[in-house]
């Protein structure tokens, strides 16, 4: 059965980047990632039903082909063969979560490398878990708010995309996301209670340990530098510091 939208908040065009009429004029299945129609579907059947969905998390495609975590609570009205559905975007959660699934996936660290790993890894949800708490307090859930979070995103891809030119710092951020230093530093600080080159630490070390994954790279030099790093010593201590990890070990 095919299923569209009736009605939705101007919030979902500006998340999913497609103009209201984009998303009325197609089908709600072909925005939702190719892996994740199955389960969407199973789940679509239990409201029909009159199941009611709650916290349930699939993925969608933007219109720029980036990936958009949504987590959803879904009530059936039957009296008017609808559905009413509330979802939020928890795409940097995810991201965060990644940390992780990479960890697990390396299976060249030993038990104490893996400790190190979680450790530090609980010390960024721990943050996220602080600002959950606050947010709260200024909206319907326990997440990020959408407004954060779309400005966090804002913030990664500005640093992926840049992160291996010498140009990238904390200017060049806050001109891209066309606020003054000072306000950058406030609105990190405010959102997660870390730094902004924390953060910027956060994401180019995920990005080393997305290309360790990836299997493609063989020397520190090229992970190095994916991540944005010019000097492969530098890279080598810092990883070693955060994660107790020899990276040496892991592109052997």
């Amino acid at each position: 059965m095919t299923v569209i939208l009736k009605k939705i908040n101007p919030a979902v065009s500006k998340t999913l980047g497609y103009s209201n009429a984009e998303l009325f004029a197609s089908p709600i299945n072909s925005f939702v990632h190719p892996d994740d129609r199955g389960i969407t579907s199973q789940k679509r059947d239990g409201l029909r039903n009159g199941v009611v969905l709650l916290q349930f998390e699939n993925r969608y495609l933007a219109k720029n082909g980036s990936i958009v975590w949504l987590s959803w609570t879904s009530i059936p009205i039957e009296r008017d063969k609808m559905v009413f559905a509330i979802a939020k975007d928890i795409t940097y959660k995810k991201q965060l979560e990644e940390y992780e699934r990479i960890s697990a996936i390396l299976l060249k660290l030993n038990e104490e490398q893996k400790q190190k790993f979680k450790q530090t890894e609980d010390i960024i949800k721990k943050k996220i878990g602080v600002v959950e708490s606050s947010a709260e307090q200024r909206t319907d859930g326990n997440k990020l708010s959408s407004i954060d979070q779309e400005w966090l995103n804002g913030f990664e891809k500005t640093v992926r995309n840049y992160a291996g030119r010498p140009e990238l710092n904390l200017g060049f951020i806050s001109s891209e996301l066309a606020i003054s230093e000072r306000q950058l530093f406030r609105q990190v600080n405010r959102i997660l209670g870390i730094t902004p080159n924390k953060l910027i630490r956060i994401i180019r070390l995920q990005l080393a340990w997305e290309a360790i994954a990836s299997g493609k790279y063989r020397t520190i030099k090229e992970i190095a530098n994916i991540a944005g790093y010019g000097s492969r010593a530098h890279f080598k201590k810092l990883f070693y510091e955060i994660y107790g990890i020899d990276i040496a070990e892991l592109v052997k």
